[in-house]
């Protein structure tokens, strides 16, 4: 694909959705750490409907370490792998009062170093509470990167690595989230909804005919 075709697509897709956000409902930059983890394996639906009751009661570091990790089982039991996420979350919320002064850092470093917390997450993080360029590449962007041939790639961080080359710097801040909700409602994977895709016109899908 071409970078021509590029601009128009993130050009399209901006214009459809010019201030894009996270569906994850989220207040500072913990909550959304927290809401982040949460979500690996699970809808954002899920999740809010578990942290519109969970940040009610604790949404700090202190907080939830005060509420423990039985307390936060409480709240979080309806979602997928919720033992191992309760415990990561405690975890990370020690080290965040022990190191970061109850603080989310603000480095990859930093945040791949709490439990829990993958290149993916610390992505979604540095991008979406502090504004940085990042791609964070889920199963839907990976999708869309490669059906379209905006950046095909074998591996997630090959997709990356490619969309943060090959995406223009006007549109690369908000990249993931065009994408990933252009792959979780429109460029699904089991039946992509071709005649509805605002990008078709750009999109290299071989098979976007028949779809």
């Amino acid at each position: 694909m071409n970078k021509d075709k590029r601009s128009a697509i993130y050009g399209k897709l901006r214009e459809l959705d010019p201030d894009p956000d996270t569906e994850l409902r989220y207040q500072t930059p913990f909550e959304l750490l927290v809401s982040v983890i949460l979500s690996a394996q699970a809808t954002d639906i899920s999740v809010n409907k578990a942290t519109d009751k969970l940040y009610k009661v604790a949404n700090t570091p202190r907080a939830l370490l005060d509420l423990g990790v039985e307390g936060l089982k409480g709240y979080i039991r309806t979602i997928g792998l919720f033992n191992s996420k309760a415990e990561n979350i405690i975890k990370t919320c020690r080290i965040l009062l022990d190191e970061h002064d109850g603080e989310v850092p603000r480095t990859r470093e930093q945040l791949e170093s709490l439990p829990g917390v993958g290149r993916k997450t610390a992505n979604v993080v540095l991008n979406t509470a502090f504004g940085e360029a990042t791609i964070a590449v889920d199963t839907h962007i990976f999708r869309v990167a490669n059906r379209t041939g905006l950046a095909p790639g074998k591996t997630p961080l090959e997709v990356e690595k490619r969309l943060v080359k090959l995406t223009p710097d006007e549109f690369r801040k908000d990249a993931h989230h065009w994408l990933i909700l252009h792959g979780r409602y429109v460029c699904k994977a089991r039946k992509p909804l071709c005649g509805e895709c605002p990008i078709i016109e750009w999109c290299e899908y071989r098979m976007k005919a028949l779809s």
